[in-house]
């Protein structure tokens, strides 16, 4: 389907397409180091395996095996090695689905996290929004083209195989399965491809991205609804070409469990392409200049309880320790501050709760919006210094306060 996003929702703010479905989900986040098991860097991306696919890869093995029982029923239990093959190469299709993805990001400048093949198919980490309408629409179309380009191979593949072999059999499922996932992808709704396109669309036409993610997610829910009553519905009345009498108690079961679980990754990720737009409305208001705290600088000698009278007296809540010539060198921590009893305060110096200031924990006070959680993702501490144009001591960030305005702008109804 789609790319993205995401890491923790602080560290990037950006991503609107998430889910999943036959052939990836895109700007979906995961918050582990690795998501799974690391099979390559294609392209820099690194490509990781889910827990998750293994369930799945058993269970298209399992029905697939069964399928070749009927049609090549000679093979005995080797079917099954056969619908593992099938498995994995079909799972390979989606790999190069969300590389079409990947490299078209990567052709615009836009960040990849990783690629991550799951229970649903696959996701791409794009870490930053399309700065176009156009981009947004071809970033979104190359994976279904790639999937529908790999079924026009199979396709051509069968015409050099006996039709009644292992070959000809793997590459009509895989043609069809391929077909399939560039298919379910083109539906036009958030999170699925189709669904990014549409909201492509209606930006150009509307000039407003919001304008596009609140059209496409809505139909992504009627989607979503549409899934979970029709599916079952279609396979219940033989429309998808099953025969009906066919049609068993699990069957019936196993197809309204299938469904509901599209129906749920469908609804989810319509939601949370909406969330995720209402936040980037508000982006703009995270500033570091207005959650700046106001510091007072104290040397590294200075008792804690002394720093504390003089900041109060200033009505500052922060303290920036600085040297001989007022340059600043470290930090004092909340936590650490909060952690020394107040009787002790006396005979305790600064310098023993500072963290030293590195570079990347200067922060310009002009910084804002995504640049600025971009910013503080490249350096993860708790607190940062803000400085003027000039260099000039501005105050002290917490990690804290920007989490709680970035909790506020997601409570915020939309705009």
């Amino acid at each position: 389907m789609n790319e993205d996003d995401t890491g923790d929702e602080r560290g990037r703010a950006r991503t609107d397409g998430g889910g999943a479905g036959p052939g990836g989900g895109k700007r979906k986040r995961s918050d582990g180091p690795g998501g799974g098991i690391l099979m390559g860097r294609p392209f820099g991306v690194p490509v990781y395996v889910a827990p998750s696919w293994f369930v799945v890869a058993a269970l298209i093995t399992w029905v697939f095996g069964g399928q070749l029982d009927r049609v090549l029923p000679e093979l005995g239990g080797a079917r099954y090695l056969v619908s593992l093959f099938f498995a994995v190469a079909f799972y390979a299709s989606v790999l190069v689905h969300e590389l079409a993805h990947t490299v078209a990001a990567l052709r615009f400048k836009l960040p990849v996290r990783r690629i991550q093949l799951q229970f649903f198919g696959g996701v791409s980490e794009i870490e930053k929004e399309s700065e176009t309408p156009g981009r947004e629409f071809i970033l979104a179309f190359v994976g279904p083209l790639l999937s529908l380009i790999l079924a026009a191979v199979f396709y051509l593949g069968m015409f050099a195989v006996d039709p009644g072999t292992v070959p000809g059999v793997l590459l009509a499922g895989l043609m069809i399965s391929n077909l399939i996932v560039a298919a379910f992808n083109l539906l036009p709704g958030l999170p699925l491809d189709g669904g990014r396109m549409l909201r492509a669309v209606v930006w150009k036409i509307t000039g407003k991205p919001m304008s596009g993610t609140i059209a496409a997610a809505w139909v992504g829910r009627a989607l979503a609804v549409a899934v979970l009553i029709g599916l079952p519905l279609l396979t219940h009345t033989g429309a998808l070409g099953n025969a009906t009498e066919d049609i068993g108690g699990m069957e019936t079961v196993t197809d309204a469990l299938l469904a509901a679980i599209l129906a749920a990754i469908i609804w989810t990720g319509a939601g949370n392409s909406l969330r995720m737009a209402r936040l980037r409305e508000h982006l703009p208001e995270l500033e570091a200049r207005t959650l700046t705290r106001r510091a007072v600088p104290v040397e590294s000698t200075t008792p804690l309880s002394e720093a504390l009278r003089r900041a109060n007296e200033a009505g500052a809540r922060a303290l920036v320790v600085v040297d001989g010539q007022g340059d600043p060198t470290g930090l004092v921590r909340e936590a650490a501050i909060v952690g020394v009893p107040e009787h002790r305060r006396p005979w305790v110096a600064v310098s023993g709760l500072a963290q030293d200031l590195t570079e990347g924990m200067r922060i310009p006070a002009e910084l804002a919006g995504e640049a600025l959680l971009d910013r503080l993702r490249a350096t993860p501490a708790t607190e940062y210094l803000v400085v003027e144009k000039s260099g000039e001591i501005y105050g002290v960030l917490s990690t804290a306060d920007v989490e709680r305005a970035f909790v506020a702008a997601m409570a915020r109804p939309q705009g």
